[in-house]
């Protein structure tokens, strides 16, 4: 079987990472050099370009910013739809809206190529550790099909439906997330505030009913988790961009469908304010930042 990969920095580069453990030949494609120099060194074959990597391949997955950059790899004036073979299966596992992803399938269906959503959760950690869960998006002839593959990556996976569907459930999981993000941080600096030792908090909340992933795993005080971003500087994670990114998608869609979204209106702002105050690159967990910015850069 031949994979093409396109989109290898913090979640692609360590999900190639993990086919590649597993034997495959993995064909890549980043703007970034610096990623297709990680990819090559772990054994990857760097391609030029998005069509050079997919055009022989049997399964393309794709782990892009934004809906613009999926929409442009697939349908642009250089897409890989152009070259892909008939009966391959290409796997989109980047964070965008449902629509994009069905105007999408439905040109890969005209060219004979099954297209399904499948975003990930679990965060960097999950990508480097291969236990992702991936929510898809397809039929289920489609969901089976890709199911070998995703057990390369990831642990779980969730057959949320038909095509649009995984998206749906991405974007309502990392709206729950960035508010218990936010809630933890917004608890920890209060009680940090008021004289508690964090790690005394953090042992509080952890072994009762306040806590969470983003309290036991993902901590956003400095040295509670010593493999969290927060521990390193806020290096190295889910940027605050991106999470910024996905509430604007929950939002958007929350309008079109009517549907309240009091507390995810909120916390967008937080993180708006957030990005514009220069800690756009900073992992989400640097929300904490808007509660105790003292404390917290010193750490």
């Amino acid at each position: 079987m031949k994979i093409a990969f396109i989109g290898l920095g913090n979640m692609g580069g360590s999900m190639a990472q993990n086919l590649l453990k597993s034997g495959q030949t993995i064909f890549g494609y980043d703007l970034s050099e610096v990623a297709l120099q990680h990819f090559a060194e772990a054994g990857g074959v760097v391609c030029t370009s998005p069509q050079a990597a997919a055009k022989e391949a049997d399964v393309v997955i794709t782990m892009l910013p934004a809906a613009k950059h999926v929409r442009e790899v697939y349908l642009g004036e250089h897409g890989i739809l152009a070259v892909l073979k008939a009966g391959s299966l290409c796997i989109d596992s980047s964070t965008i809206d449902p629509q994009t992803i069905k105007e999408i399938a439905a040109v890969g269906q005209t060219k004979q190529v099954r297209i399904c959503d499948a975003p990930v959760s679990g965060g960097t950690l999950g990508a480097k550790d291969g236990t992702l869960t991936f929510m898809v998006g397809a039929d289920a002839q489609t969901f089976n099909a890709i199911k070998p593959v995703l057990s390369l990556m990831g642990k779980n996976f969730v057959h949320c439906g038909d095509i649009g569907t995984g998206q749906i459930a991405k974007i309502c999981n990392n709206l729950i997330l960035a508010i218990s993000m936010t809630a933890v941080a917004e608890g920890m600096a209060l009680g940090v505030k008021l004289g508690i030792d964090p790690q005394a908090l953090a042992g509080v909340i952890n072994s009762s009913t306040g806590r969470c992933w983003s309290s036991e795993i993902y901590n956003p005080w400095p040295d509670i988790c010593d493999n969290a971003p927060a521990s390193r500087g806020y290096k190295d994670g889910f940027a605050a961009h991106l999470m910024l990114k996905d509430l604007g998608l929950a939002v958007d869609a929350a309008t079109q469908a009517e549907h309240p979204i009091v507390l995810g209106s909120m916390v967008q702002k937080l993180y708006q304010q957030l990005c514009q105050e220069g800690d756009a690159t900073l992992d989400f967990s640097s929300i904490i930042h808007q509660y105790a910015p003292h404390q917290c850069l010193l750490a």
